[in-house]
C-alpha cells in the first residue's frame, strides 16, 4: 500500500527516504504531515530539545581566557571556562 518517498529535509536541505513502513507507523498513530527533517536533523532536535541556546561572551575569572557561557554574567559572581569550572567542581 505505502510506498517509499524522497523528501528534501526543511533544515539541512538534504535528500532523505520516508519509507514505506515508517509511512505506515505515521498512519497509525493518526499523523497527517509527512515528516520535515531528516531522521539526523530530527535527532539533533530532540537533544536540543529544539531549543537554540544563546550563548554570552564572558572573561573567566580563574584563568582570564575569553569564553562563551549559556546565561548572561551580571558581575556579582565569578565566571569560569568549561575546564575552569570543571576544576574548581572537583575541588569540593
Amino acid at each position: 500500500m505505502y510506498q517509499d518517498k524522497t523528501l528534501t529535509c526543511r533544515d539541512c536541505e538534504k535528500d532523505f527516504v520516508f519509507t514505506a513502513s515508517e509511512q505506515e507507523f505515521y498512519a497509525e498513530k493518526g499523523f497527517t504531515n509527512e515528516p520535515g527533517r531528516c531522521p539526523e536533523c530530527r535527532a539533533a532536535r530532540k537533544r536540543n530539545n529544539g531549543y537554540q541556546r544563546e550563548m554570552h561572551p564572558a572573561t573567566c575569572a580563574a584563568c582570564g581566557i575569553e569564553t562563551e557561557v549559556p546565561f548572561k554574567p551580571s558581575g556579582d559572581r565569578p565566571v569560569y571556562c568549561r575546564e575552569c569550572f570543571a576544576k574548581q567542581r572537583n575541588s569540593y
